[in-house]
């Protein structure tokens, strides 16, 4: 049995995921989502990189609705969110890695402008600042997320905390 305390830490990862407020998770939230961090490094949704963030959004959501959207209605409400989602990737945290894997992906591609494949601390904490996560609890992620300590974000570090974040209370 999942504890309450429990249900109550993961149901206020929530709103990270509801980027307009209306109470539910839907596509439309994804492709905002996307729109916030194209806008935010100056990139077009026709390039390249904004083409593989839109892409990337559309798997996710396909994969979490497939996972919480127990009614069939396109939109996943927060005892979705809890009951369906959570406590079926609770013990498989990789399951919830390779579903989000493709818009994380491109959302590094998007805040690394070189193409080293890493994003800078500080460009890291811009791309969670866009997914709603508040200024300086991003930048305090972004240098924990940076777990070498040398400056960069690299995909396995990005890919790995996000799932135990929502899968993980703690």
């Amino acid at each position: 049995m999942v504890s309450s305390e429990y249900e109550r830490r993961i149901a206020a990862r929530f709103a990270g995921f509801d980027q307009d407020g209306n109470g539910y998770i839907d596509r439309a939230d994804f492709n905002a989502a996307a729109k916030a961090l194209l806008t935010e490094f100056g990139t077009t949704a026709r390039s390249d990189k904004g083409q593989a963030l839109y892409i990337g959004a559309e798997a996710f959501w396909q994969g979490m609705a497939g996972i919480a959207d127990r009614d069939g209605d396109q939109r996943i409400t927060r005892d979705e969110f809890v009951n369906g989602a959570v406590k079926r990737l609770r013990d498989n945290p990789d399951r919830f890695a390779e579903i989000a894997r493709p818009f994380l992906h491109a959302a590094l591609a998007v805040a690394d402008p070189d193409g080293d494949g890493a994003a800078s601390v500080t460009d890291t904490a811009r791309v969670l600042v866009c997914l709603g996560v508040q200024q300086d609890i991003a930048r305090a992620a972004a240098t924990a997320l940076d777990t070498d300590g040398d400056g960069k974000v690299t995909e396995g570090e990005i890919v790995t905390a996000f799932a135990r974040y929502f899968t993980v209370p703690e």
